[in-house]
């Protein structure tokens, strides 16, 4: 299928739709341009701050913890709104009007873990560090809970072990 064909397809699907899905698509795409647009800057900035600011200065010391939590709080950076701008592609595919939450509990996920890497545990008390724990449980909680949400029933059955002793492997 061409990309003119595509384009067609695309607009009498739009054309099919309501108002407010109408609203919603232009609204998916607006901020998807823009996350895109965030996620290109962050990934020049962070290719920029690694060649020039480790790598070519000399100060590049991979035993040295702030540089550690630096880069890869800034790698984190770029995954955190990509998984985002994802989520959104997921919503405008699916004819969905509702984010996923299991999108919205992992980017969270993320965005905890992004905070720990990043964390001086020097400066951080024990009360902080608690709560983040208690945090990620209850996070992973929640996505442990609601991770088959998406899928149809008849997929989700067939991907249950079977546990009777009649049942013979096949």
């Amino acid at each position: 299928m061409t990309i003119k064909e595509q384009l067609r397809d695309a607009r009498q699907k739009f054309k099919l739709l309501s108002f407010y899905q109408q609203f919603e698509r232009v609204v998916i795409l607006i901020l998807t341009a823009f996350i895109a647009i965030i996620v290109i800057a962050a990934l020049w900035s962070l290719s920029l701050k690694i060649l020039f600011g480790l790598v070519l200065s000399g100060s590049l010391d991979p035993s040295d913890y702030a540089v550690f939590q630096a880069v890869f709080g800034m790698i984190f950076t770029v995954i955190i709104a990509l998984e985002f701008k994802k989520s959104l592609l997921v919503v405008a595919e699916r004819h969905d009007s509702v984010v996923q939450i299991r999108s919205v509990v992992m980017i969270a996920l993320l965005a905890i873990c992004r905070k720990i890497i990043i964390l001086d545990l020097t400066e951080t008390d024990a009360w902080h560090i608690l709560a983040f724990a208690t945090a990620i449980i209850a996070l992973g909680i929640v996505y442990w809970l609601i991770r088959d949400s998406d899928q149809p029933l008849g997929d989700r059955a067939r991907d249950q072990p079977i546990n009777s002793p009649f049942h013979v492997n096949r």
